[in-house]
């Protein structure tokens, strides 16, 4: 669940010349919100629902009976893995491997160690806990064969939530195209993509929050952007974190050193051509430094930046690509 500043939709769609359908819910712990346009009522609310709860039987740590919990609860072997999850498991692969494995889904345990997973913590770990912990991450320890994934270890654990949500409203936007739908906004917790530009011809406005002062004040909404097609989607520290003290402990927590990430960035907006991929790359770079986020990015293709970092004096300050510059286009006031 992405509970963290994200990305919302500020200015409604006019109607054009296609009615105009709303379809919201509750799902994978969040809110759901699919816009589309059409001659007719083609998708309701109940194919949605349905939609979403098989992805969570697949993928969702907190439905019991789901897949990734009876990997999780298993020991070592051979899995079967259903359609969701193995496209879920191969991008998260391929993000490993482009992000040096500073994005890993064998996460699991380090979350539930830290009180980011399932179930409550009252203390938070020591070394000797951590390194315990971090002996069973790695996806070295994982291999895939067809549709059969294999744990090399019995206490691997995966946790998916770093890309399934994206991953899920890519599925919403596929099953939309599918019944011949051409211009929609669907959003899942925060998370958007987009098809259009809308029938009256403009695209589609999105919103930005930002904490107002430091990295826990009110948030406001200073930045807009347009798009007619892709996905954006925001992982953040400024509103998922925990306290140790006076010190904040970030969701975000390394597979190679079991600690939390602690770097400068607090928010990073990620626009790429589909959900899945701007979700796996928006936790990448909160473990980066501004500048370092910025030439990551740079460096791919159809991947674009927003981040906002705390600078050495405690304010709050922003940085971007130079495509993700071209498609912020005014300040709220502006919105009409």
């Amino acid at each position: 669940m992405l509970s963290i500043g994200f990305p919302v939709l500020l200015a409604g769609i006019k109607k054009g010349e296609l009615e105009r359908y709303v379809l919201s819910g509750t799902a994978q712990g969040t809110t759901y919100t699919v816009t589309y346009y059409a001659n007719d009522k083609l998708v309701h609310r109940a194919e949605i629902d349905s939609v979403l709860a098989v992805i969570d039987s697949s993928m969702s740590l907190y439905k019991p009976y789901s897949l990734i919990n009876k990997i999780n609860a298993g020991g070592r072997g051979k899995y079967p893995i259903d359609e969701h999850f193995f496209r879920v498991f191969t991008k998260s692969l391929a993000i490993h491997k482009d992000s040096k494995g500073i994005f890993d889904i064998t996460i699991a345990p380090l979350t539930n160690l830290w009180g980011f997973g399932t179930t409550e913590i009252e203390f938070f770990p020591d070394s000797i806990q951590v390194d315990k912990a971090l002996a069973c991450v790695g996806m070295d320890k994982l291999r895939l064969k067809g549709r059969l994934l294999e744990k090399k270890e019995p206490c691997v654990q995966l946790d998916m939530n770093g890309v399934a949500q994206g991953y899920s409203v890519d599925v919403l936007a596929d099953y939309l195209e599918g019944k011949g739908i051409t211009h929609y906004v669907v959003e899942l917790g925060g998370e958007l993509r987009v098809k259009g530009p809308k029938p009256d011809g403009t695209p589609v406005r999105i919103g930005i929050e930002r904490p107002t002062s430091g990295d826990s004040g009110p948030l406001a909404i200073n930045d807009v952007v347009e798009i007619t097609e892709g996905a954006i989607t925001t992982a953040g520290s400024y509103r998922n974190y925990m306290r140790d003290g006076n010190r904040k402990v970030s969701h975000h927590i390394s597979p190679t050193t079991g600690y939390p990430f602690n770097t400068e960035i607090i928010s990073a907006t990620i626009y790429a051509k589909d959900a899945v991929t701007a979700d796996g790359y928006d936790n990448v770079i909160m473990a980066m430094n501004a500048d370092e986020a910025i030439t990551f990015v740079n460096r791919r293709h159809g991947m674009e930046v927003f981040v906002l970092y705390i600078d050495e004096s405690g304010n709050v300050r922003d940085t971007m690509s130079m495509g993700f510059s071209n498609m912020i286009t005014s300040k709220t006031n502006n919105l009409n």
